[in-house]
């Protein structure tokens, strides 16, 4: 049988993968293969940069009632999650503004809660992306732009600082694309909560056909290990 810097490992896997000789028995190898794994530390394993981690359309809720989810169509200044023209095996679901035309300046909101997986690497990048966010129809005579406002809450019904260190950009456009938002990570955890609102401020003051902007879905976007 070889022999190897770190001896017992290699011996373990030349006997009972290859065949070299007579090796420890089944529940050795249980144990063994359990002292490997808890020899590796997290911080140890390859970084995922950025893994996409979707929020469910169900976690989200009307911004100042959390016991309420969204309608299913956009009312005053809170999204609605739309499931198409046609619905389920159709359309895949998306988020939808109430139609703004001539409304002059409008807000519309959506919020949910996050909280950091046990893999999230600790301090490193945490963004929320707006996928292909716009304008459906037509674009705002004025002005559309989407924000994010992210809180760490503190378990005692507290919250810091908005941690979102992205300024509110255009999204009054037909063609729909991603918008990111970064989110000051330096001193979050695995397990941190953060309450996050996303907020559409759409400005049309023509009557003609329907303003309304849209989002095709929320993700957030971690560095993690594992």
């Amino acid at each position: 049988m070889p022999t190897y810097d770190d001896g017992a490992v290699h011996r373990f896997l030349d006997s009972v993968l290859f065949g070299s000789g007579a090796g420890p028995s089944i529940s050795d190898a249980f144990l063994l293969n359990s002292h490997i794994l808890e020899s590796i530390q997290r911080a140890s394993l390859e970084q995922d940069a950025k893994a996409v981690h979707p929020v469910s359309f169900l976690d989200m809720f009307v911004w100042n009632n959390p016991a309420a989810r969204l309608p299913n169509a956009g009312v005053a200044d809170d999204f609605g999650v739309i499931n198409g023209a046609t619905g389920f095996g159709t359309n895949g679901l998306s988020l939808n503004t109430v139609d703004v035309k001539a409304l002059g300046a409008t807000n519309v909101y959506l919020r949910f809660t996050y909280v950091l997986p046990r893999n999230y690497d600790p301090g490193n990048d945490v963004e929320v992306r707006l996928k292909s966010a716009g304008m459906l129809t037509t674009v705002a005579d004025t002005s559309a732009t989407a924000d994010v406002e992210a809180y760490e809450m503190n378990g005692a019904a507290g919250i810091g600082t908005d941690l979102c260190t992205t300024a509110a950009t255009t999204i009054n456009s037909l063609t729909l694309a991603d918008k990111v938002f970064v989110i000051s990570a330096g001193g979050l955890l695995p397990g941190d909560m953060l309450d996050i609102r996303v907020n559409y401020a759409l400005n049309d003051a023509a009557s003609g056909t329907v303003v309304q902007g849209f989002i095709g879905m929320v993700q957030m976007l971690l560095d993690s290990r594992g």
